[in-house]
């Protein structure tokens, strides 16, 4: 009898285990890209690119970059200081913070992230070098539904 207890109580536990592990996955997933967007960042980041989901990057990156808009990877990107501040709580709000975002990646480039350089490992540098792609950063070229936030890997075409 002692050890069916003990068992139902292992059953138990790994059933409630199981299912807060799952949790943090969906939280991390939700972060990704949160339904809530935010006018002022698709007005100033997305007339120049995708509006990259927040959950891309770790809320440390965000701010990196935010701080540094008057030097965005070459171009002078700076928006007015109410709205900076508005974009960079938003950013940190919905940041990526489950494990393979939690690092910020070399320059803050989502390119140069682990996660990004996994998922791209079977994509040829001269796909990326394509006229229609132009960079591993144009996730439009690909990811037909990315600016619905669709990343999914059954919706990519690679252009020809």
């Amino acid at each position: 009898m002692k050890d069916f207890i003990s068992m139902l109580v292992l059953t138990a536990l790994t059933y409630v285990a199981v299912g807060a592990a799952s949790q943090l996955a969906m939280a991390d997933s939700a972060n990704r890209i949160p339904v809530e967007r935010l006018p002022s960042y698709q007005a100033e980041c997305a007339s120049c690119h995708l509006a990259y989901p927040p959950g891309f990057l770790p809320a440390q990156s965000w701010s990196s970059i935010m701080s540094g808009l008057s030097k965005h990877y070459g171009t002078d990107a700076s928006v007015e200081p109410k709205d900076a501040a508005e974009i960079l709580a938003w950013l940190k709000r919905y940041a990526g913070s489950y494990k393979r975002v939690k690092e910020a990646p070399p320059e803050n480039r989502i390119t140069q992230s682990y996660w990004f350089q996994k998922k791209h490992r079977k994509i040829g540098v001269e796909d990326f070098a394509k006229p229609s792609v132009k960079s591993a950063a144009n996730c439009n070229a690909c990811h037909r539904h990315a600016e619905q936030g669709n990343f999914d890997d059954d919706d990519v075409q690679i252009p020809r």
